[in-house]
């Protein structure tokens, strides 16, 4: 693996970049204070900007680690504020696994967006990190998380019962995932 940290990546209708601290408010206004985006996620909505503010200032701080992968999500037509975010929640140095995770918006779901940001991500983390294997989980509640990864080209692999935690509490998860060597097939 080649750690080379966050890297600003383009795409049709979007530039995923580095978080800012002063994204700090459109992350709380347009998804970390919704509870309705953060159902089915392990963290909490945030209840007020401070909380946004701290998480920001931490990801920031984390920047200057070559390991570390949080994106903004920004729609260029929108400006340059974020509407989500994508990053590496986990990785596996031993066998060369990223696990990777999403959320964005509830304006900006059932348009493509997300499904766009995990495919560059993909793409970046086989092509210049040189990832092996890449997997996401979602509560098989949450179906659109599961659409987002098959579009992506990932592959389900199964559901593990009872065997997450998410705010609606214990729960199943569906994994997903997509290797390399299927990546460039």
């Amino acid at each position: 693996m080649k750690h080379l940290g966050t890297q600003e990546i383009e795409t049709e209708r979007l530039l995923l970049r580095k978080f800012i601290m002063s994204d700090a408010r459109s992350m709380y206004e347009n998804w970390a204070s919704d509870k309705e985006v953060t159902k089915y996620l392990t963290w909490p909505s945030h209840k007020d900007l401070e909380i946004s503010t701290a998480i920001i200032k931490e990801w920031v701080d984390s920047y200057k680690e070559c390991d570390f992968y949080q994106w903004a999500i920004i729609l260029k037509e929108e400006s340059d504020f974020p509407i989500g975010s994508i990053g590496v929640t986990h990785i596996d140095e031993r066998v060369s696994v990223a696990q990777v995770g999403y959320c964005i918006g509830r304006k900006w779901w059932h348009k493509g967006i997300t499904t766009e940001a995990l495919s560059a991500i993909i793409e970046f983390l086989f092509d210049s990190v040189d990832i092996q294997r890449i997997e996401a989980r979602h509560d098989p509640e949450n179906t659109n998380s599961g659409a987002v990864m098959k579009k992506a080209g990932m592959m389900y692999e199964g559901t593990l019962r009872k065997s997450g935690w998410n705010n609606q509490g214990i729960c199943d998860a569906c994994y997903y995932s997509i290797l390399k060597s299927e990546f460039l097939e």
